[in-house]
């Protein structure tokens, strides 16, 4: 048997917006996913490769070179600009209560020929450009709005040649240097970073990319947060990166700069072909939902301080969350709603496991009203399901302390696997500050404890 130990009489710090996603609620017509992604309560969706789908507008969408069409024009005038469609697509998210992460530069481009990965002609005038999008979206210039997004992006991955930028390393570094410095002296009040490295393992780029920041100590670039990406087939993997990547922006005197880990999934390896695909597969399997939580789970744990999954966009295969045809929920979208629970809640509490499959997050409400513990069982192995030809189930036994009251505390016990979609299987009524229950669970199971103080 395995144990879950809680204690909530010691809180650890807030719950961290780990569930959050690129992109946002997508309709076609009429059958879209917005009441869905709403009652998700994804904290941030990260604009990035919206340009892929066309319920969001296509490439008419958020990128750059989709914005302001024509490099050779006027940047102060606000006839270059087509701003219509980024717009309706800022207002879906909005309206499903989720904060913009806005990505400037341009979608990933796979084909032979490339258009937005090429640097731009003029770096000072992208950053013009940028500059005004920034003031449409913040501050109503050209037609605009006031929709207060905080954070800006400079970029995605231009360490991956060339489907994200085509050129030299050394040539991406002073584009980044010169938009950050102007975007920064603009808006001092909001968020300026990237940009989007592939991987904190990415050692020869972001050597040459802090070194070129800071090349006069006495006035390196601003870098509000430092932003990265990992696909992973072990949720530890995450934490570790987030260490990585803290020790690296304090070696450059970054100490200050937010963590931001913004585009993340299972892959069990990127080749030969039957690894990719077993990876789809899981992507959208109870497997797939284990992981997930596994992953936000360590992610809290870490010193991350953003937590994006790659991809809430209908026509992904990296889509976990919602069928592509159906619209319905996916299981790793009902992990979401578990980390959202918690994340409501407010404050994380001590925690732990006794083995190595096991990953636990509990939290507790300002009131010491509710409380909850969300547990995920998940190992690498072949099953998608945890169905195998032998018995793979095993007693996990939660133990929990510090929580208490009177008129007694009320627990339910939810469980996430092939058969159930985070419904709730026992409930039990504890008149103590401790309890304890024994759930026998297969591998790819999320359990979600709620307790609540009887009235």
């Amino acid at each position: 048997m395995h144990r879950i130990s809680v204690d909530f009489s010691s809180p650890v710090g807030p719950v961290k917006p780990m569930h959050s996603v690129n992109n946002g609620p997508s309709s076609s017509r009429g059958l879209g996913n917005l009441e869905t992604y709403r009652d998700a309560g994804f904290p941030f969706a990260r604009t990035h490769d919206a340009a892929f789908c066309p319920t969001y507008g296509g490439q008419h969408t958020v990128d750059v070179i989709n914005i302001f069409p024509d490099f050779s024009r006027d940047e102060n005038d606000p006839a270059s600009y087509d701003f219509d469609l980024t717009d309706e697509y800022m207002e879906s998210i909005l309206a499903a209560g989720t904060k913009v992460f806005y990505r400037l530069g341009n979608k990933i481009e796979h084909e032979s020929k490339r258009y937005g990965s090429l640097p731009p002609a003029d770096y000072e005038k992208w950053a013009r450009v940028c500059e005004h999008i920034i003031r449409h979206m913040n501050e109503g210039w050209a037609n605009g709005h006031a929709y207060g997004i905080e954070y800006w992006e400079i970029w995605n991955e231009p360490d991956l040649h060339p489907q994200c930028w085509d050129a030299l390393d050394e040539e991406f570094y002073p584009l980044f240097d010169i938009a950050a410095r102007h975007l920064k002296k603009c808006f001092p009040h909001l968020k300026i970073g990237g940009p989007a490295v592939t991987s904190v393992h990415s050692e020869h780029f972001l050597d040459g990319f802090f070194r070129y920041l800071t090349r006069d100590p006495k006035d390196p670039a601003p870098l509000d947060f430092f932003s990265f990406h990992r696909y992973a087939r072990e949720p530890a993997d995450y934490g570790k990166d987030a260490r990585l990547a803290r020790a690296l922006c304090d070696r450059y005197g970054y100490t200050g700069t937010e963590l931001i880990l913004n585009e993340w999934n299972y892959v069990r390896n990127w080749t030969p072909k039957e690894e990719i695909l077993y990876s789809y597969r899981t992507i959208c399997a109870p497997k797939g939902a284990a992981f997930v939580a596994g992953a936000m789970i360590e992610a809290q744990k870490s010193p991350l301080d953003h937590f994006m999954y790659y991809d809430a966009r209908l026509d992904t295969k990296w889509n976990g969350l919602f069928d592509y045809f159906s619209k319905d929920p996916l299981p790793p979208y009902w992990s979401m709603i578990g980390f959202r629970d918690l994340y409501r809640l407010g404050t994380e509490v001590r925690s732990a496991a006794d083995n190595e499959e096991l990953h636990v997050l509990a939290a507790k409400d300002g009131a010491g009203k509710n409380a909850a513990i969300l547990v995920s069982r998940y190992r690498d192995g072949e099953s998608l399901d945890g169905r195998g030809p032998e018995d793979l189930a095993e007693d996990v036994r939660i133990d929990w302390t510090g929580f208490s009251s009177g008129g007694g505390v009320e627990v339910a016990y939810r469980i996430l696997d092939a058969e159930h979609a985070l419904e709730t299987v026992s409930e039990e009524v504890f008149t103590g500050e401790r309890g304890a229950h024994v759930l026998r669970v297969r591998p790819y199971t999320v359990m979600l404890v709620t307790l609540k103080k009887a009235e």
